[in-house]
């Protein structure tokens, strides 16, 4: 799902300011939750952390009887082509002189990202909830019956970061 371009170069080739360009372009936006981040556990639940949860969340867990709510991907792929557009124009920005550019869209796009997940996550038309499972709300004094919405905590714990060079293999 991730947009990519490829160049191929040999940086000992290349001039200072070429080098600083393509370093400045390897950069990359992910846009997630840590693994550090906490769902709050209630009574008589074991703590899972938020990036397990929205694992779980996005792609369903057959063993606990959890349909798949996909958010994550749905919500970046529906950005896609205004990621693209920034991108192209900060990578022209940065030949053109301009390197802080890309790393300033990158934050712009991660923003997006977050956001644009975060929309999902409340817009989204997901698998309803069973009765089972709105019951225990009610019995833990919630009144919702948004999927991906109980306590806010989820929702609000995406976020982005930016790295250099690739990520994964």
């Amino acid at each position: 799902m991730a947009i990519t371009s490829k160049l191929t170069v040999t940086p000992g080739k290349l001039d200072p300011f070429a080098r600083s360009v393509l370093r400045e372009l390897s950069k990359r936006v992910l846009v997630g939750i840590p693994a550090d981040s906490m769902h709050p556990a209630e009574k008589s639940e074991t703590p899972i952390g938020n990036s397990a949860l929205g694992y779980r969340l996005e792609t369903g867990d057959p063993e606990k009887n959890l349909p798949a709510r996909p958010h994550l991907v749905p919500g970046i792929k529906s950005i896609r082509e205004q990621i693209a557009a920034r991108l192209k124009k900060a990578a022209e920005q940065a030949f053109l002189g301009d390197l802080d550019a890309p790393e300033k869209a990158l934050n712009v796009i991660g923003l997006m990202g977050v956001s644009a997940v975060q929309e999902q996550i409340t817009e989204g038309a997901f698998a309803p909830l069973t009765e089972r499972t709105i019951k225990a709300r009610i019995r833990r004094g919630r009144t919702g019956t948004k999927p991906l919405i109980d306590t806010g905590s989820y929702r609000r714990s995406f976020t982005y970061t930016i790295t250099r060079g690739n990520i994964g293999g």
